[in-house]
Protein backbone atom coordinates (compact mmCIF):
# COMPACT_ATOMS: atom_id res chain seq x y z
CA UNK A 1 0.00 0.00 0.00
CA UNK A 2 1.52 3.64 -1.11
CA UNK A 3 -0.53 6.65 1.60
CA UNK A 4 -0.10 9.98 -0.56
CA UNK A 5 -1.09 12.59 2.06
CA UNK A 6 -0.96 16.41 2.15
CA UNK A 7 -3.04 19.59 1.65
CA UNK A 8 -5.86 20.48 -0.52
CA UNK A 9 -4.81 21.31 -4.01
CA UNK A 10 -0.97 20.14 -3.60
CA UNK A 11 -0.79 18.38 -6.72
CA UNK A 12 -1.02 14.81 -4.85
CA UNK A 13 -2.94 13.01 -7.83
CA UNK A 14 -0.97 14.33 -10.78
CA UNK A 15 1.89 13.40 -8.65
CA UNK A 16 0.48 9.28 -8.66
CA UNK A 17 -0.01 9.82 -12.03
CA UNK A 18 3.40 11.16 -12.80
CA UNK A 19 5.49 8.57 -11.14
CA UNK A 20 3.29 5.51 -10.91
CA UNK A 21 2.07 5.17 -14.42
CA UNK A 22 -2.09 6.21 -13.26
CA UNK A 23 -4.79 6.72 -15.92
CA UNK A 24 -7.94 8.33 -14.65
CA UNK A 25 -10.08 5.18 -15.19
CA UNK A 26 -7.57 3.86 -12.77
CA UNK A 27 -9.24 5.95 -9.93
CA UNK A 28 -11.71 5.89 -7.55
CA UNK A 29 -13.43 9.38 -6.35
CA UNK A 30 -14.71 9.17 -3.05
CA UNK A 31 -17.62 11.29 -2.20
CA UNK A 32 -18.30 12.74 0.90
CA UNK A 33 -21.96 11.61 0.90
CA UNK A 34 -20.95 8.08 0.57
CA UNK A 35 -19.15 5.89 3.04
CA UNK A 36 -18.38 3.36 0.49
CA UNK A 37 -14.83 2.47 -0.95
CA UNK A 38 -14.25 0.73 -4.90
CA UNK A 39 -11.75 -1.08 -4.08
CA UNK A 40 -11.03 -2.73 -7.68
CA UNK A 41 -9.58 0.08 -8.98
CA UNK A 42 -5.89 0.66 -8.11
CA UNK A 43 -6.43 4.46 -6.46
CA UNK A 44 -8.59 5.47 -4.06
CA UNK A 45 -8.36 9.47 -4.15
CA UNK A 46 -10.08 11.71 -1.77
CA UNK A 47 -10.12 9.61 1.17
CA UNK A 48 -11.16 12.40 3.20
CA UNK A 49 -14.32 12.64 1.66
CA UNK A 50 -14.83 8.87 2.52
CA UNK A 51 -13.97 9.95 6.23
CA UNK A 52 -16.12 12.59 6.06
CA UNK A 53 -19.04 10.38 4.87
CA UNK A 54 -18.48 7.83 7.38
CA UNK A 55 -18.47 10.77 10.07
CA UNK A 56 -21.80 12.08 9.32
CA UNK A 57 -23.69 8.17 9.43
CA UNK A 58 -22.46 8.41 12.57
CA UNK A 59 -19.91 5.21 11.38
CA UNK A 60 -16.24 5.03 12.78
CA UNK A 61 -14.25 5.32 9.06
CA UNK A 62 -11.11 3.21 11.16
CA UNK A 63 -13.57 0.46 11.84
CA UNK A 64 -14.76 0.55 8.55
CA UNK A 65 -11.15 -0.16 7.02
CA UNK A 66 -10.41 -2.28 9.38
CA UNK A 67 -12.22 -4.86 7.62
CA UNK A 68 -10.87 -4.17 4.41
CA UNK A 69 -7.17 -4.20 4.85
CA UNK A 70 -6.63 -7.21 2.70
CA UNK A 71 -8.07 -5.15 -0.36
CA UNK A 72 -6.21 -2.39 0.32
CA UNK A 73 -2.20 -3.96 0.21
CA UNK A 74 -1.96 -3.28 -3.46
CA UNK A 75 -3.51 0.15 -3.26
CA UNK A 76 -2.46 3.60 -4.52
CA UNK A 77 -4.28 5.94 -1.28
CA UNK A 78 -4.52 9.61 -1.63
CA UNK A 79 -6.01 11.98 1.07
CA UNK A 80 -5.77 15.48 1.97
CA UNK A 81 -4.09 16.10 5.68
CA UNK A 82 -7.09 18.21 7.05
CA UNK A 83 -5.22 18.90 10.27
CA UNK A 84 -3.58 22.61 9.50
CA UNK A 85 -5.19 25.59 10.35
CA UNK A 86 -8.10 26.74 12.44
CA UNK A 87 -10.30 24.12 14.49
CA UNK A 88 -14.02 23.61 13.03
CA UNK A 89 -16.60 25.27 15.16
CA UNK A 90 -19.26 22.75 13.67
CA UNK A 91 -19.30 19.76 15.49
CA UNK A 92 -19.70 17.45 12.75
CA UNK A 93 -16.50 19.25 11.17
CA UNK A 94 -14.13 18.54 14.16
CA UNK A 95 -15.18 14.94 14.64
CA UNK A 96 -14.17 14.79 11.00
CA UNK A 97 -11.05 16.82 11.23
CA UNK A 98 -10.13 13.87 13.87
CA UNK A 99 -11.23 10.89 12.33
CA UNK A 100 -9.41 11.44 9.56
CA UNK A 101 -6.39 12.14 11.30
CA UNK A 102 -6.56 8.81 13.01
CA UNK A 103 -7.33 7.15 9.51
CA UNK A 104 -3.95 8.79 8.29
CA UNK A 105 -2.20 7.26 11.76
CA UNK A 106 -3.55 3.93 10.84
CA UNK A 107 -2.87 4.34 7.22
CA UNK A 108 0.67 5.63 7.36
CA UNK A 109 1.78 2.48 9.61
CA UNK A 110 0.23 -0.15 7.27
CA UNK A 111 1.58 1.62 4.30
CA UNK A 112 4.73 0.33 2.23
CA UNK A 113 5.41 4.08 1.54
CA UNK A 114 3.89 7.62 2.55
CA UNK A 115 4.48 10.07 0.52
CA UNK A 116 3.68 13.67 1.37
CA UNK A 117 3.05 16.05 -1.38
CA UNK A 118 3.38 20.18 -1.42
CA UNK A 119 3.63 22.03 -4.10
CA UNK A 120 3.92 19.12 -6.27
CA UNK A 121 6.75 17.66 -4.89
CA UNK A 122 6.54 14.37 -3.09
CA UNK A 123 8.59 13.81 -0.15
CA UNK A 124 8.97 10.18 1.37
CA UNK A 125 8.13 9.76 4.73
CA UNK A 126 8.15 6.19 4.81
Amino acid sequence: MILIFGGAYQGKLAYAKENFQIDEKDVFFCKDDLAELDTSKKVIADLEKFTYACVAAEENPVERLDGIWHLLEDKILIADDVSQGVVPMDKTARAWREANGRVLIKLGKRADQVIRVFCGLGQRVK
